[in-house]
């Protein structure tokens, strides 16, 4: 997983462009599985209860080697830990090496099983992904967002029957014979723009972000809507600021735990501020002086680094949305 291949468009946006081949087309070959699965060239990342494995740091998820880095496991390592109850899903194939991930989430303390044992540490990987090899964290991103996705599908949504998984983990299907349904890995999408006008840009802050830290605007695209349309709403139904000719910026898979941020600059046409204060603390408008002198501290703060958030306001500072 040393390689980056960051997707077309999206710059160096984290937790993309793992350069994994998804390897869609062999998913139901029960022959090729059985191999990779026996194969001592197959790597295996394991999740613990949303929680990925990486190496060089601390449990605070403090550096204390070079970087951190990924972990991965021989797959004779694993059957071990898998138990009855570990879900092994298969991510794909690199270099010749296929990748699983494996959910370890039913043991109780992984770090002292001895297949782990000063392994690394299981953290969540927000807390380092903005200083990984990108490539490594999309992979590992991938890992942790399908591995949730099974925990939360156990059950049939249409009548409550146990799920099964099938296809190496991207099928989940009813055991109930008479409903039988299939269920698939799904992603919310979720638009978030940078506002701006002339000189300024529209952040906002909710309870939700660390203390000091203000954001760009976003929200889950509504039934029924385009992006542009939930663009225009979101920033109306929180700000009563209206945009127009909302741009396009890139996209960032955002797996904590199951969204797709698309990203946008979008125009204000407006200034006159009214805070919707059931979706925002506070919002304002922030001159790129301000900005580009940003304390950093618990005053004021921009967001991590890794987020497609700070990518906008980056681009913006840059000049990028004109």
């Amino acid at each position: 997983m040393a390689k980056e291949n960051d997707a077309v468009g999206n710059g160096a946006l984290h937790y993309t462009g793992s350069g994994l081949d998804r390897v869609g087309h062999l998913r139901r070959d029960d022959s090729w599985l059985a191999t990779k699965k026996g194969s001592g060239q197959t790597r295996v990342l394991p999740v613990w209860r949303s929680r990925n494995l990486v190496g060089g740091i601390d449990a605070e998820g403090r550096v204390t080697g070079d970087a951190p880095a990924l972990v991965a496991l021989d797959i004779n390592e694993c059957w071990s830990l898998a138990g009855e109850q570990g879900e092994l899903v298969l991510l794909g194939e690199k270099d010749e090496t296929v990748w699983f991930a494996l959910d370890i989430s039913h043991l109780e303390d992984p770090l002292s099983a001895y297949e782990l044992k000063d392994r690394g540490e299981f953290v969540d990987l927000r807390l380092v992904g903005a200083v990984m090899n990108r490539a490594a964290g999309a992979a590992m991103a991938f890992a942790r967002g399908i591995l949730t996705w099974h925990r939360r599908h156990r059950f049939c949504g249409f009548c409550g029957s146990p799920t099964e998984s099938t296809d190496a983990g991207h099928v989940r299907v009813c055991q109930n014979s008479e409903c039988a349904t299939q269920h698939f890995p799904r992603t919310d999408p979720a638009v978030i723009m940078l506002v701006h006008k002339g000189d300024k840009c529209l952040l906002g802050r909710t309870g939700r972000l660390p203390p000091g830290m203000h954001s760009t605007l976003a929200g889950f695209v509504e039934p029924g809507e385009t992006l542009e349309e939930a663009v225009a709403r979101e920033v109306l139904e929180e700000t009563n600021i209206v945009v127009r000719d909302p741009v396009y910026r890139g996209s960032q898979p955002w797996p904590f735990p199951a969204n797709i941020m698309v990203g946008f600059f979008a125009e204000a046409t407006t200034e006159e501020i009214t805070v919707d204060t059931n979706e925002l603390e506070d919002a304002r408008w922030y001159t790129r002086d301000e900005l580009l002198n940003s304390p950093e501290d618990e005053s004021f703060r921009m967001p991590r680094r890794d987020s497609i958030a700070r990518h906008l306001i980056d681009g913006w500072l840059a000049g990028d949305a004109g």
